[in-house]
């Protein structure tokens, strides 16, 4: 298959409809019936501010996170037309990817 790889950075402590954000475009993801969405924490980070986000013993919500997902086409337009419609300001980087399954054993 052909589609995008897109992943989404941000911080550990910004939410959106009540829910940490990561949460919430890792279920939009399973809503929209993506393959599956990985939330990846980091240890340290900066932005477009250039200000510097890390994840601290006292200070685990500026936590910087990457939100991967692999998506095809159509799936990618409805989840950027979701988020669009959400009024959320997000970062993401959109890739060109084959992706698919080989083997046939258990995941």
């Amino acid at each position: 298959m052909h589609g995008y790889q897109i992943t989404f950075f941000t911080r550990q402590d910004r939410r959106h409809e009540g829910k940490p954000l990561g949460e919430w475009l890792i279920q939009v993801a399973k809503q929209l019936g993506l393959r599956g969405a990985t939330v990846i924490p980091a240890s340290e980070g900066f932005g477009k501010s250039g200000r510097i986000h890390a994840a601290r013993f006292f200070e685990l919500t500026d936590q910087p996170i990457e939100v991967l997902m692999t998506a095809t086409k159509e799936q990618a337009d409805v989840l950027f037309a979701r988020l669009a419609a959400a009024d959320l300001k997000l970062f993401y980087v959109k890739t060109p990817v084959e992706f698919g399954e080989i083997g046939a054993g258990e995941p």
